[in-house]
């Protein structure tokens, strides 16, 4: 179990190491050719990696990193989705979490298990009072031992 590591918020300095574990994510469950990644910030269309600056932490999605020895290893996202404004009902966003990540070889190492308290904690700060996720079969069990379960008030179609 790893211990000495940090799950925290990222910082728009972060950002070249967020596009590089999401194109890590992507590419492990991709089947067919491999594409090296090119420089950050070059474009998009496999030809490069765009440096998305919301998901450094600015805008509606906000990045959460795990950092261990100084080098990131996991990432989340949470993506927060406005309501349309009502008179009489709380019009405070809710908070999709996405694209969460541990490199192969932090993995069952607790690297992961840190990020969804610390989401929650700012989530509890910020006034949200819901979290969803929509989890691949690999990470049930995590998203499941973070507290997250089955709800019957969300449901979803396909376009």
């Amino acid at each position: 179990m790893t211990t000495d590591f940090q799950a925290r918020r990222a910082v728009p300095s972060d950002a070249p190491e967020p596009a590089r574990l999401r194109w890590a994510f992507k590419q492990e469950d991709h089947e067919g050719p491999r594409r090296e990644p090119g420089p950050v910030g070059t474009g998009s269309g496999g030809r490069g990696r765009p440096v998305d600056r919301r998901a450094a932490g600015l805008g509606h999605r906000q990045a959460w990193v795990a950092e261990h020895a100084g080098t990131l290893h996991g990432h989340v996202c949470l993506h927060l989705v406005e309501r349309v404004p009502e008179p009489y009902e709380d019009n405070t966003p809710f908070g999709y979490l996405t694209n969460f990540y541990v490199t192969a070889d932090h993995r069952g190492r607790g690297l992961g298990a840190r990020l969804p308290p610390a989401l929650r904690a700012h989530a509890r700060e910020q006034g949200l009072e819901v979290l969803i996720v929509r989890p691949s079969e690999r990470s049930v069990p995590l998203c499941r031992r973070s507290g997250f379960e089955p709800s019957a008030e969300v449901l979803e179609s396909r376009a």
